[in-house]
């Protein structure tokens, strides 16, 4: 069932790679995005949850990550053979694949993404990482735009024009760490927060029976 429900995932992932997908994912607004994975977030952590009971949050959340560095090396290889003239289609993929294993993080360590605040904590979570500063107020609305800013700030497109066959193993490299040090990042930022959470509620839990 688990092999199955990987594949299943694989392969819907692969079709956001279409020239139709990746437009409506270039128009679509950041809130939306996330708040679409919502759903899908809460079925894989709850999937890993009852496959890995024993598990802590950080091993758990590891586990997403490299589920999310497989799609982001897989992307990368692809963009990689067909040069400049895929990359911006691999940063606009890149871009949402971020923002769903950050969904997934959040929704592991129990953020309420539903609400307005837990989301533009994610967002500026996301600039950080990507060393784009806070996007909550200030920052693009929409995938697309955000795709890119990245694309802007990274300058690697260069090699990827010049030797597109050479560069698609090395794409598919750096794409594989970025999601690694975004999934630390994240997990850094939600561990505090889970914390900080479970203080609150032995607070709470101490004043009412007192």
């Amino acid at each position: 069932m688990g092999i199955y429900d990987s594949v299943a995932e694989r392969l819907s992932f692969v079709k956001k790679l279409t020239p139709a997908e990746l437009k409506k994912l270039g128009s679509a607004r950041l809130s939306d995005v996330v708040l679409g994975e919502v759903g899908r977030a809460r079925v894989r952590v709850a999937e890993l949850e009852k496959r890995y009971p024993n598990a802590p949050p950080k091993e758990l959340a590891q586990r997403l990550i490299d589920d999310k560095k497989n799609l982001a090396s897989m992307a990368g290889g692809i963009s990689g053979v067909f040069g400049l003239v895929a990359l911006p289609a691999d940063m606009l993929f890149m871009t949402y694949l971020q923002l769903v294993l950050l969904t997934d993080v959040a929704t592991l360590y129990k953020a309420n993404l539903k609400t307005e605040r837990a989301r533009g904590e994610m967002l500026d979570l996301f600039g950080y990482a990507n060393g784009l500063g806070p996007l909550h107020r200030a920052g693009p609305k929409v995938l697309g735009k955000l795709a890119s800013m990245l694309l802007e700030k990274g300058g690697l497109h260069t090699f990827g024009r010049a030797m597109p066959l050479v560069a698609a193993p090395i794409t598919a490299y750096f794409n594989n760490q970025h999601i690694q040090m975004v999934g630390e990042q994240a997990v850094r930022f939600y561990e505090g927060f889970d914390k900080a959470h479970a203080k609150a509620k032995a607070q709470r839990q101490k004043a009412s029976g007192s």
